[in-house]
């Protein structure tokens, strides 16, 4: 505490040169301040600036031309999906006419497939009618000389 009462006693000034001294300092501590202000601003501030407009005039270029091409792309896609809605209904159309050629087509064979079989029927029902009617008459000429043998036995 002593130290510290002798150190206020002793700064006391006498004479000019207290708190505000205006002297060649404050114009020489002036011309420093703007020098380093002019140095640092050509040195360091104005690099840096022109590189954020360049990098700001990058975004919005960028920006724009990726605004173009997502309008683009979306003219792109609706069009897309347009043509492939048509595609879809064209195939579906295709799809539905092939088929119903088809049936028609399978109505025919079968339709030409049922005549052909009805008159192979009709052909094997007529042959085994004739067959039968052969057979049936080779049997009664049997049957009747058998008869004829039997009366010729039972006579005896």
């Amino acid at each position: 505490m002593i130290n510290f009462s002798i150190l206020l006693s002793s700064s006391e000034v006498s004479g000019p040169g207290g708190l505000f001294d205006i002297d060649a300092t404050l114009p020489l501590v002036a011309i420093q301040f703007i020098l380093l202000t002019v140095i640092l601003n050509t040195i360091l501030y104005s690099p840096i600036s022109k590189l954020m407009q360049e990098r700001a005039e990058y975004i919005t270029i960028n920006d724009t031309e990726t605004a173009k091409l997502q309008e683009e792309n979306a003219k792109l896609s609706r069009a897309y999906e347009q043509k492939l809605e048509s595609v879809r209904e064209q195939a579906e159309l295709e799809l539905r006419e092939s088929q119903k050629t088809y049936d028609e087509i399978f109505t025919l064979e079968l339709e030409s497939s049922q005549k052909y079989i009805d008159n192979f029927l009709d052909t094997v029902l007529t042959e085994l009618s004739d067959e039968k009617d052969v057979i049936l008459n080779d049997l009664d000429k049997i049957v009747q000389s058998l008869c004829l043998d039997i009366e010729t036995r039972l006579s005896i």
